[in-house]
């Protein structure tokens, strides 16, 4: 299942060992034996019992903090599943639904400029869908709209299976799922479908481009000069990213078998960004701390439906223990408590990043390979958690090193 939500990224799978030795490269190294070389061994060990169930080569990883302590970089593995170059910390990743608090910070943007309301209804801006015409920008947004998901119809599995490559326009991801029957309205039910409907109405309200919008609002504010939506990338994108690899049981014609690393027109808005994790790291933390937007509409953007019941939440709690904001996700993790939370899988790549709102750290982890619902990748978040909670306990230090990657 592509772009797959925390609840299912959440479920632990059996795996078994697998790759040999792994190459590293770290950014930030410890003062003798210290916190990165654990984190070094947790991510080579991940990658030996992994690798070869999963169908990956590399796996990034970074850490920052809120208060003036060096951000840490650590990778382990290769560009390509067998061998090649070693992966670095300037290694870009497809970072699939991580893309969606970006859709959802450009219409509360609008929203403050008086430009819409999230109360206004897909009959105001996109009238072509009459069927759809009730449906809120918040029930897009909060995935209450009913509007079925594009991603799990056959027909749509079948055309990207025989040809990634293809150049999918909305319309035609939207083809796959118009005429469908709606689901039950306040419900929650993850769709990617409503993601591309919202950047649908970014386009319309701002009389411009969803690219350019990004680009405009938060990429260059932001200085993420790493971050792109496909096919508006610069010449070496792709060369920078490891080979993106499938295991899903729903693209026969691709399992295990790499896909090209730009196709991403049938993800757009909903999960089509290509970033570093620099940049991904630097994003949350604008995203968590209201950089981008006034308090009301970071209100609105941190306000909970609870993925069991459909009901608005104040919080998780250890009994309703997910909550899905408008393009965030809150989780009472296992390891780390009360976090944000969001893995973003497409059919190549799975990025998580884990905000800790008590000490403001943020963990984000990459690896090239999608696994749809047997996927651990939280688990080897947990994993760095207690670490670096391990490091922090014996006082243990760090001091920046400038390293050059492994040749």
């Amino acid at each position: 299942m592509a772009l797959a939500t925390v609840t299912a990224a959440l479920v632990s799978g059996v795996l078994v060992s697998g790759n040999g030795p792994a190459a590293a490269h770290a950014v930030v190294e410890p003062s003798g034996r210290g916190v990165t070389a654990s984190l070094r061994g947790d991510l080579e060990q991940y990658l030996a019992d992994r690798g070869a169930k999963d169908h990956f080569s590399a796996v990034s990883l970074r850490v920052t903090y809120a208060d003036e302590r060096p951000d840490i970089s650590v990778d382990a593995g290769t560009f390509r599943y067998g061998g090649g170059r070693p992966v670095n910390s300037e290694a870009l990743w497809q970072i699939g639904s991580n893309t969606k608090a970006f859709t959802s910070v450009l219409l509360l943007q609008l929203e403050a400029e008086g430009k819409l309301s999230m109360t206004d209804t897909l009959g105001k801006w996109i009238p072509e869908y009459p069927a759809w015409g009730d449906v809120t920008i918040t029930q897009l947004l909060a995935m209450t709209s009913g509007i079925p998901n594009y991603t799990e119809q056959s027909a749509f599995l079948r055309d990207f299976d025989a040809k990634p490559s293809t150049r999918f326009t909305l319309e035609r991801l939207m083809s796959y799922v118009e005429g469908l029957p709606l689901g039950p309205a306040g419900t929650y039910e993850y769709s990617n479908t409503n993601y591309l409907l919202a950047q649908m109405i970014v386009e319309r309200a701002s009389h411009d481009t969803y690219h350019e919008q990004l680009a405009e609002r938060i990429i260059e504010p932001l200085g993420m000069n790493d971050t792109c939506l496909p096919p508006y990338c610069p010449p070496g994108t792709a060369s920078r990213m490891p080979a993106p690899y499938s295991t899903h049981a729903d693209l026969p014609k691709h399992l295990n078998k790499s896909v090209p690393p730009l196709a991403l027109s049938w993800a757009q808005g909903a999960g089509g960004l290509v970033s570093s994790l620099e940049d991904m790291t630097a994003w949350d933390r604008a995203l968590y701390s209201g950089q981008l937007l006034p308090p009301a509409q970071q209100r609105e953007l941190e306000s909970l439906v609870s993925m069991q019941t459909s009901e608005p939440i104040e919080n998780v709690t250890a009994d309703d223990p997910f909550g899905f904001g408008l393009g965030l996700v809150k989780i009472v993790h296992p390891v780390a408590g009360t976090v944000w939370f969001y893995e973003g899988a497409t059919y190549g790549n799975r990025v998580l990043h884990m905000y800790i709102p008590e000490t403001g750290m943020i963990i984000a982890l990459a690896v090239n390979s999608a696994v749809g619902d047997e996927d651990t990748l939280p688990d080897l978040a947990g994993t760095v958690y207690e670490t670096l909670s391990a490091q922090k306990a014996t006082g243990s230090p760090t001091a920046p090193v400038a390293t050059e990657p492994a040749a």
